[in-house]
């Protein structure tokens, strides 16, 4: 596909890449982001005079530190921790922390880097940011795991606090582990305060926080099948992953009267040929939640449902409307997105952060499959932390129905922006550049407001 301005693209690329050698995921997250905003820029040099995207770019600070702990046989391990402060200018940092073998600084950095644009898309007064360590917390007892946490939030309390970042859960974070790293904040600030998100309802905690990412996704996917003039009802929908995000748009989605085909692990994934039911949803929650299984027990629980071993639910073997993944970055890619295609498909939306390639997007575009980015679909986690803090701020704790209409309002309004910004004049809407410049400007004009700093 012919690209606007691509050799100032590929001039800012080479930079970039110079700069930030080796780190694939960051660069493919910037790259997007380049391909759009540049020939914005373009037309509106004030951006390009303040040098706008170049700063972008680049963190205000990333922080890189090590993480002792001790096992359960008395042996001292060490992680590596990490905190990238991306960007400051319309709010506090805000990002998640990862607890997962992979994480690396090109991955806290596209994160990062992503976050900026997906806070900004809320409306709410909040930066970018992202953390976390190469810990893996599968398998751990509560008492390393609360080592691990102890240790690691005694480095970073010094670099957070709630007007300056507040961290939130992510893979390999959760109630569990937000609870101790919260512990020992408040330990050694001797403080009680909104530092962290994702708290338990007892001590500070959001209702509806949980749901807040699957809900959100759903929610948009609702407005661009509104867009289309086209509801839920009926729609044949193959989702990966089958974690905290899969299980609650997968509540979500029943509710609204679809067809749930796929839930996966990294195991395989299972397939329902007449559609996941509640009890099918209320197995796996169990399974997820308390006894960390695999999705392969589904099919031995059920009957109806078929395990396929070491497969993504991309090749389910029937025709499908949508797609939404939501387990990781890069697991749908241009052969999956062919597959797909030919199945029929004509909605995707990113569940999870970056989970599409870069050449299945363009594929999706090309083939006219409506495409909703995470940075916009997958943005009602950060909304409901951003509402969470709210609450905090006030001492008050809103009822379950005030909250989830905030959170339904914000993913409308993120829709709308992307429609704004992505809308051409014969009405086909790219929502990949309209989130993309949403949050760019937004961003942008802010920057321009405080001067080079």
């Amino acid at each position: 596909m012919s690209i606007p301005c691509e050799s100032e693209i590929n001039a800012f690329m080479e930079e970039v890449e110079a700069k930030n050698p080796n780190e694939s995921e960051f660069l493919q997250s910037v790259r997007e982001v380049a391909e759009i905003t540049i020939p914005y820029i373009e037309k509106h040099p004030v951006y390009k005079e303040a040098n706008i995207l170049y700063r972008m770019v680049e963190p205000e600070r990333v922080i890189m530190f090590r993480v002792p702990w001790v096992d359960r046989t008395g042996r001292i391990q060490v992680n590596r921790g990490y905190r990238v402060q991306f960007s400051s200018a319309i709010g506090p940092y805000k990002g998640g922390l990862r607890f997962h073998p992979s994480v690396n600084l090109s991955i806290l950095k596209f994160l990062g880097f992503e976050q900026i644009f997906k806070n900004a898309l809320t409306t709410l007064p909040l930066g970018g940011a992202k953390g976390g360590a190469d810990f893996d917390p599968k398998g751990k007892s509560d008492r390393e795991v609360m080592k691990f946490c102890q240790s690691f939030m005694t480095e970073l309390h010094r670099h957070i606090s709630k007007y300056t970042d507040i961290p939130a859960g992510d893979i390999g974070v959760g109630k569990r582990e937000i609870g101790y790293l919260f512990g020992q904040y408040k330990r050694m600030e001797n403080e009680f305060t909104g530092v962290l998100t994702g708290k338990d309802l007892n001590w500070g905690g959001s209702l509806i926080r949980p749901e807040a990412t699957g809900y959100g996704t759903v929610y948009f996917m609702v407005e661009m099948l509104k867009k289309a003039k086209e509801d839920f009802e009926g729609k044949r929908v193959a989702i990966s992953g089958s974690g905290n995000v899969a299980q609650f748009a997968i509540e979500k989605i029943i509710e609204l009267k679809g067809k749930i085909l796929t839930v996966s692990d990294s195991s395989g994934y299972v397939y329902a040929k007449d559609g996941f039911t509640t009890d099918h949803l209320k197995f796996m929650m169990e399974l997820k939640n308390k006894e960390r299984g695999r999705v392969s027990e589904m099919a031995d629980k059920f009957s109806e449902l078929e395990y396929f071993e070491n497969e993504p639910a991309w090749n389910l073997p029937c025709e499908v409307d949508m797609v939404i993944p939501c387990a990781t970055q890069n697991e749908l890619d241009e052969q999956h997105a062919q597959n797909l295609i030919e199945k029929g498909v004509r909605f995707v939306g990113e569940g999870a952060n970056m989970p599409c390639t870069t050449d299945a997007v363009h594929l999706f575009q090309e083939k006219k499959v409506l495409f909703g980015p995470g940075k916009a679909v997958n943005a009602g986690g950060v909304a409901a932390s951003g509402l969470e803090m709210a609450q905090n701020a006030l001492q008050l704790s809103w009822e379950r129905g005030k909250v989830e209409e905030k959170l339904l309002f914000i993913m409308k309004n993120i829709h709308a922006q992307c429609v704004h910004y992505g809308e051409d004049k014969h009405g086909e809407i790219d929502y990949v550049k309209g989130a993309n410049l949403a949050g760019f400007v937004k961003v942008a004009n802010a920057m321009i407001d405080q001067g080079a700093v």
